[in-house]
């Protein structure tokens, strides 16, 4: 090899990055101390962009496209190199290619439950947790902000303060939301749209542009869930008595399929006298087609409702009708006091249900102040 050919393989004709990973965002091209050539091709491909820096500068940006290095394409390193008109020599730079394809499937979650209020089930700790996707806008802004001279720069290298930014935000944007807690997980686009706009300005002073926020699960206590589950079960069941009768029957009619009956499958001492009344109303009698003298037993009286009261911004209960009394003649419970119980759609003043009206009538007045001593 000659001397002339030595020295040619010191200058890089071609500048090119084929990426071959998913989660590069910026990789520097190495040049391993080689020159630049004068008028080198410079390829960049669709979903990418190239950044020229120069002594720690950054002097060019190049978006898709083939190039022919020249002065009148680079401008500013054509300034910052001292290039003279007509002057054509190899340069030095560092070449930092930019990914600006959208990084997708990046987690997030809220580093610890943030606390809502919910009017039917007053304050909760919520969590929640789901999935972003950004892209590189500016690559100049992000290679100054983030990357500094960092050679290969992944969405590992960023992922932690990220996600901390969104899970931070959106423990402020749930209570803020005035979505009911019932509601939130047929809400979650809307919740993850409200969190996108309240963010993107902090990613775009990054040079990233965040392209969509989904939340994917909304988390109760297991308390609250169980609750809630409960809840719905009672609403389910509808008429107490009826299905306590329909249960009674069946746990009769699955002894009598058992050989060892109503003893090996636990029905008689299980249920005990309290359901004898239930099993035989539900049976219409014994063997002989005749009623059972506990058919004429009264019916279990109904369940008394509970109700909860709003005290201090708080939720306290439940309470039975007796303690209910008591707090009105304590003073504690007033007309306009805010009562709730299972049915009711939504909170409404102690006076308004029936059943409390005349706990108030039976309340004498407070005396006149000239005579209260």
């Amino acid at each position: 090899m000659s001397l002339l050919d030595k020295l040619k393989g010191e200058f890089i004709d071609i500048i090119q990055w084929l990426d071959d990973a998913n989660d590069t965002m910026v990789y520097r091209f190495e040049r391993y101390g080689n020159e630049i050539k004068y008028k080198a091709r410079l390829v960049v491909r669709e979903g990418q962009m190239a950044a020229f820096v120069n002594e720690g500068r950054l002097a060019d940006v190049f978006r898709p496209g083939t190039y022919t290095l020249e002065t009148k394409n680079l401008p500013v390193l054509a300034t910052l190199q001292g290039w003279k008109y007509g002057f054509e020599s190899p340069f030095k730079a560092e070449v930092y290619f930019c990914s600006t394809r959208q990084f997708t499937n990046l987690k997030w979650g809220t580093p610890g439950p943030c606390l809502m209020r919910d009017p039917e089930f007053g304050a909760l700790r919520v969590t929640a947790f789901g999935l972003y996707s950004i892209r590189i806008k500016e690559p100049a802004v992000f290679i100054r902000e983030i990357v500094g001279t960092d050679g290969s720069f992944t969405t590992a290298s960023i992922e932690d303060n990220l996600r901390g930014k969104i899970g931070t935000r959106i423990k402020e944007v749930m209570p803020e939301a005035g979505i009911p807690f019932i509601d939130l997980e047929s809400r979650v686009v809307q919740l993850g749209e409200t969190l996108k706009s309240r963010i993107a300005a902090d990613f775009a002073a990054f040079g990233l542009e965040l392209m969509e926020v989904q939340v994917q699960d909304i988390g109760l206590p297991e308390e609250v869930e169980k609750a809630i589950d409960k809840a719905g079960a009672m609403r389910a069941i509808g008429n107490l008595q009826a299905y306590t009768q329909y249960e009674a029957a069946s746990a009769i009619r699955d002894a009598a399929n058992n050989p060892g009956g109503l003893a090996a499958a636990g029905v008689g001492v299980g249920m005990g006298f309290g359901l004898g009344g239930q099993v035989a109303g539900a049976l219409g009698g014994f063997g002989n087609g005749q009623p059972s003298p506990s058919s004429s037993a009264a019916a279990p009286p109904p369940l008394q409702p509970l109700y909860h009261v709003a005290q201090d911004g708080q939720s306290s209960g439940p309470f039975d009708l007796a303690t209910m009394r008591d707090l009105v003649l304590s003073g504690t419970l007033g007309r306009e006091s805010l009562v709730w119980k299972q049915g009711m759609a939504s909170w409404d003043s102690a006076s308004s249900l029936a059943e409390l009206a005349p706990l108030f009538e039976s309340t004498p007045p407070p005396l006149p102040p000239d005579r209260a001593g």
